[in-house]
């Protein structure tokens, strides 16, 4: 995402879609599809839309790499040493794509993603053993290269900006998304961060029309989402062309899509603060189905390491604009990005940082050390930090950012608020749910009723307690859990209280 954020990702070997059946024409058997997936959101939603064009060439989601047709790995360039986890990867992929060789089949080896986009062509000098190479805006072009490459017998890179948007040659997504989907509205960079690949591998900031997001998100209530998450590298920098033709900016886009019978509950990451308008935060206020919880990455509490960053605002700045949410939204809880040790950052940059931390007070946030991205501004300084300098003030701003997020999910316990349940928990007849706060919520569930059936429903709860990383809760009326919908009991209200 931008601003270096990292959010959560499909588990490793985990498949982004459902097994489809093999299309009329694709070749005789049903061919297996593995995509491992590193990194933001939006590349798990690139995963699933891979998978979906590969459909109709008869490839079917496996969740074993070994044994696949054809394997994905789909690159995220934020983390530090993505291109060594990725050549590592590789490796253990070797032999299994040398032991369908001696077998007289093939392994079709893809790599995708932002590190394929700024790495392609090393890609293919450490490996040459890969068959593919395509960055994150071609994707729609699969199939031509998996046909390009069976007919040539090497290897096919695509890392070009296309002119035409991937979006208008992507076909409808093939499988039910389950009660949470993901949309893809914008991508791309115009910031410029000095510490930030993302304009280089995701190119300019493009949106997608409103009516093009509006019919996705329908399609996927359709078929069964409840909450739909809008992403983007600058999300609130979306600006489509709306379905009368005029200019729409993300608060026009919220509404609208609230208005989408059976939508509970939406949200969007991952925001800059330079394009949060006085719309977009009016939207908090006045939709109840756009969730009490925001990811805005500030990376800094210091002026002048915030000026370094070229990130167009000031500490300040950003004060304001989380002034303005909580008026619009009391209840609404904060997430946030911080990097320690950028270059020639000093002790006060740091102190300065700590003491926006506690001003704002953040429900979570994501902290990482400085390190440096080929290519970026930043990378080339003198001003580097020690690693030991580094270390110690990432661990001052974690230990506070937990205590933080600690304190907040301990505020939440006796409160009443509704959650969406995701499927079943670890344990028999155990739930898991969402709260409004994008926290793990854990419950039991009625007697009799097989979680399996409540999945997708909202329905009120108490949260009885809270633990590190989740809440226990349990259903303010049991009895009516298995027909709860949106409807809210005298005792709740439409969120926490």
């Amino acid at each position: 995402m931008n601003d270096g954020s990292v959010a959560p990702t499909v588990p490793a070997g985990a498949s982004p879609r459902a097994p489809q059946p093999v299309a009329p024409g694709a070749e005789g058997r049903r061919k297996r599809l593995f995509v491992r997936t590193w990194g933001c959101q939006m590349n798990v939603y690139d995963s699933g839309r891979m998978a979906d064009v590969l459909a109709p060439l008869g490839y079917a989601p496996s969740d074993e790499a070994e044994s696949a047709d054809m394997v994905i790995l789909n690159t995220c360039h934020i983390r530090e040493k993505a291109a060594e986890k990725l050549f590592s990867e590789l490796g253990r992929l070797r032999p299994a794509k040398q032991a369908r060789e001696a077998e007289g089949g093939r392994m079709v080896v893809a790599v995708a993603g932002c590190v394929a986009q700024a790495e392609g062509e090393e890609i293919l000098r450490r490996a040459p053993w890969v068959d593919l190479v395509l960055g994150p805006q071609t994707y729609h072009r699969l199939p031509e290269m998996v046909a390009r490459a069976a007919r040539a017998g090497g290897a096919v890179i695509d890392t070009e900006f296309p002119v035409e948007p991937k979006f208008d040659h992507l076909p409808d997504a093939a499988a039910a998304p389950g009660p949470i989907a993901f949309l893809t509205i914008q991508e791309g960079c115009d910031k410029f961060c000095s510490f930030c690949v993302v304009p280089y591998t995701r190119g300019a900031e493009f949106s997608r029309p409103a009516a093009a997001v509006l019919a996705e998100a329908r399609r996927l209530v359709a078929a069964g989402a409840r909450e739909i998450a809008l992403l983007g590298q600058n999300v609130n920098a979306w600006h489509g062309e709306g379905p009368d033709g005029s200019p729409w900016g993300l608060g026009r886009l919220l509404r609208a899509l609230a208005a989408i019978p059976g939508l509970a509950r939406l949200r969007y990451t991952t925001s800059h603060p330079r394009d949060m308008d006085d719309d977009l935060i009016a939207a908090h206020g006045e939709l109840p189905q756009l969730m009490p919880f925001l990811h805005l990455p500030v990376q800094s509490g210091s002026d002048r390491m915030l000026r370094a960053m070229n990130r167009g605002h000031a500490a300040a700045d950003f004060l304001r604009i989380v002034e303005k949410l909580r008026a619009a939204r009391p209840d609404l809880a904060l997430s946030s990005d911080f990097i320690a040790g950028h270059p020639g950052e000093s002790d006060a940059d740091h102190a300065a940082t700590m003491a926006l931390i506690r001003e704002v007070g953040f429900a979570q946030a994501f902290s990482f050390k400085y390190s440096p991205r080929p290519g970026t501004p930043a990378a080339g300084t003198a001003l580097q930090i020690p690693e030991a300098v580094k270390d110690a003030r990432l661990a001052e701003i974690q230990a506070l950012l937990r205590a933080q997020q600690d304190a907040f999910n301990r505020s939440r316990v006796g409160l009443a608020c509704d959650v969406l349940l995701t499927g079943p928990g670890r344990h028999p007849g155990q739930l898991a749910a969402r709260s409004p706060w994008l926290q793990p919520v854990h419950l039991r569930g009625p007697d009799g009723v097989a979680p399996e059936a409540l999945v997708g429903r909202v329905v009120p709860v108490r949260i009885l307690a809270a633990h590190p990383n989740s809440l226990s809760a349990a259903l303010i009326d049991a009895d009516a859990a298995p027909g709860a919908g949106m409807g809210q009991p005298e005792e709740t209200e439409v969120a926490c209280a």
